[in-house]
C-alpha cells in the first residue's frame, strides 16, 4: 500500500532528521514522507529539503507563509498526498509523542478499516509515565468530555497519530472542516462516524516531547471546549 505520513512542522530541525530516518528504517517497501512547515525560524523546512535529496525524493516539503494552524496544515498536506498517489495518509507528530515503530500496526489494521488509530486509551496504551497526576485527569477528561458530548465510541477522539485511506478522505467534506487546534482531531473523527466510516484503534505509548516546545496554548484550548458544542450543528446535514 502506497502510504504517505504527513508531518506537521514547526521549529522541528532537532526531532525532524532523527524521526525520517527511524520511519525509512521501518519494513515497509512504499512509505513516503510529506513535511508541512510553518516557515519555522529554526530551519526546519530547509532541513527537509536536505532530507529530501538524502532519501532520493522520499520526503517532500510543503512550505508555508507562517503559523497557520495545525488542522489547515493536514488538510493541505492530506490534498498534497492523495494527489501524488497515496493510498494510504498518515499524520503524527514530529516530537517522538508517537512510536515510530507503530505505524507498521497502523497500515496492518488498515486492511480491515477506514482509519487507523494509535490510542492512549484503550487496553494495553499509556500516558507518559513521567506525567504529574493532574496532567493525565486533564487530558483524560478532555478526550471523555468530546467523547461524551458527540457520542463517539471511538475511545481516543484527540489524538493525532493516525492511518486513514485515501478513499475515506476523498469521501469526506474536508473544505468544511474549521477546527485549527487538536480539536481538528475530533472534528474529523466526528464527520467520519457520521459518514458511517470505520476505526480500528492500537495501543501506543504515548510518550512527552524530549526536545522543543509545545505548541499547546490557552487559545487551542478554549477554540475545542467551543467547538465540541458546534459540530452537531455545523454538520447535522450528513
Amino acid at each position: 500500500m502506497k502510504t504517505t505520513i504527513v508531518i506537521p512542522t514547526y521549529n522541528e530541525a532537532v526531532n525532524l532528521p532523527i524521526l525520517v530516518e527511524k520511519l525509512f528504517n521501518l519494513p515497509l517497501t512504499d512509505l513516503s514522507i510529506l513535511v508541512v512547515d510553518d516557515n519555522s525560524p529554526d530551519g526546519t523546512g530547509n532541513i527537509a529539503e536536505e532530507l529530501g535529496k538524502k532519501y532520493d525524493g522520499r520526503v517532500s516539503v510543503l512550505h508555508r507563509a507562517g503559523k497557520l494552524g495545525l488542522g489547515s496544515a493536514y488538510i493541505q498536506g492530506f490534498q498534497k498526498a492523495i494527489q501524488n498517489g497515496a493510498e494510504a495518509v498518515g499524520q503524527m507528530d514530529a516530537d517522538f509523542s508517537h512510536p515510530p515503530e507503530k505505524v507498521v500496526e497502523l497500515v496492518k489494521a488498515l486492511e480491515t478499516c477506514d482509519m487507523a488509530l494509535g490510542s492512549r486509551y484503550v487496553t494495553g496504551g499509556k500516558l507518559d509515565e513521567r506525567w504529574p497526576l493532574w496532567r493525565k485527569a486533564l487530558s483524560g477528561f478532555g478526550n471523555f468530555y468530546a467523547r461524551t458530548i458527540l457520542g463517539l465510541k471511538l475511545r481516543d477522539v484527540t489524538g493525532g497519530f493516525r492511518l486513514w485511506k485515501s478513499s475515506t478522505l476523498n469521501a469526506m467534506p474536508l473544505d468544511r472542516i474549521r477546527s485549527n487546534g487538536y480539536i481538528f482531531q475530533v472534528e474529523m473523527v466526528y464527520v467520519a462516524t457520521k459518514l458511517g466510516f470505520h476505526f480500528s484503534e492500537i495501543p501506543i505509548y504515548f510518550a512527552d516531547r524530549r526536545w522543543g516546545q509545545s505548541k499547546m496554548s490557552i487559545r487551542i484550548q478554549l477554540e475545542a471546549a467551543v467547538r465540541v458544542w458546534q459540530l452537531p450543528g455545523m454538520y447535522r446535514d450528513l
